[in-house]
């Protein structure tokens, strides 16, 4: 690890105003720094600034980027309107990690393509124009959505991809003011050269905001496929939610994980699904159009296939209902847990 500098900001106004890397619940800049991916000079950090809240809004909620993954999950109020947000955090990472890690440091996490995290290997994330060693290489994680010769990774979170299904907006601030930007969007996807950053020199989340899920608060899951039960990133995942009245849909939410650079909000298979009855067959068809254009990075076709099928297996659960009481199965985060 290299030498660094250590600033603690007191206001968000001095962490806007630091040249440095922010440092929240570190669980992936720490990490990254140890294997010498990222090489900041200075770490701000922002621990102590005033972002730890949950507050209702408007029949949604706001919530600090300070707040910590694990205190999000157990929220009664998340638990009870935003079922698959808890789903989703509670199937990633580690009890302690999810202590650690925070709301805003989740969205900003790294891929964890295995070549962005070799410093030996030329990345256009890393530097761009340097080149991409994932093409032509091992791509079975790889995206199969909206990727370019220059990249293509993924992105690596859970929470987004429930974030992004359900509205969620992102609030940052920065040198030039405050603006918002839309989680579905707020991930860069690679141009020619590599990967934009999300956020400008100096801006900081400080928010992220859910509104009111309406009909879907009680029909919405995330549902994940990974390699083994625990800790481990998905191959592919999904976050759907559906209001069903008087036997057809009148409302449907579905984002893809693990596809592509961000969380995939598939609006078309939203669409498709309006006026639809809640069955497998309309189910299907609504997958099939969430992976329109998909094409393989490499040795991943596979990928599109588990896609469609993971998207078809969470709207059928978000169309049951979510559970009270989340089946105990092997391993599962959710025993023991009530929702609502």
């Amino acid at each position: 690890m290299n030498l660094f500098d250590y600033t603690r900001a007191d206001t968000l106004e001095a962490a806007m105003g630091a040249d440095g890397a922010i440092l929240a619940g570190g669980t992936n800049l720490l990490d990254l720094m140890k294997i010498g991916v990222a090489t900041p000079s200075r770490l701000v950090d922002i621990t102590r600034l005033p972002m730890r809240g949950i507050d209702d809004h408007n029949g949604g909620l706001r919530i600090g980027a300070m707040v910590s993954n694990a205190d999000l999950a157990r929220d009664p109020r998340v638990l009870a309107r935003f079922p698959a947000v808890a789903e989703a955090l509670l199937s990633g990472a580690s009890p302690q990690l999810r202590n650690a890690a925070s709301t805003g440091g989740n969205v900003m996490q790294a891929t964890r393509c295995s070549y962005f995290q070799d410093p030996l290997s030329p990345c256009n994330r890393r530097q761009a124009g340097s080149g991409c060693s994932a093409i032509g290489g091992v791509t079975r994680n790889h995206s199969v959505l909206g990727w370019t010769d220059a990249c293509i990774a993924t992105h690596p979170s859970d929470l987004c991809v429930a974030l992004a299904a359900f509205d969620a907006v992102v609030e940052i601030a920065g040198p030039t003011g405050r603006r918002e930007m839309p989680m579905a969007e707020f991930h860069p996807l690679p141009d020619a050269t590599g990967v934009p950053p999300a956020l400008a020199a100096g801006e900081v989340i400080t928010h992220i905001r859910l509104p009111d899920p309406g009909g879907m608060a009680r029909h919405a899951r995330y549902v994940k496929l990974r390699e083994r039960t625990s800790y481990a990133f998905a191959i592919v995942s999904a976050a759907a939610g559906v209001h069903v009245m008087d036997g057809r849909i009148v409302a449907a939410r579905l984002a893809l994980g693990g596809v592509a650079a961000r969380p995939w909000r598939a609006h078309a298979a939203e669409a498709g699904l309006i006026g639809q009855p809640p069955s497998e067959d309309a189910f299907a068809h609504a997958a099939a159009l969430a992976l329109q254009g998909a094409a393989p990075s490499g040795d991943n076709a596979v990928k599109i296939v588990l896609a469609q099928r993971i998207a078809i297996r969470a709207l059928m659960q978000a169309a049951a209902g979510t559970p009270d009481r989340m089946p105990a199965l092997p391993a599962s985060v959710f025993e023991g847990d009530v929702h609502g």
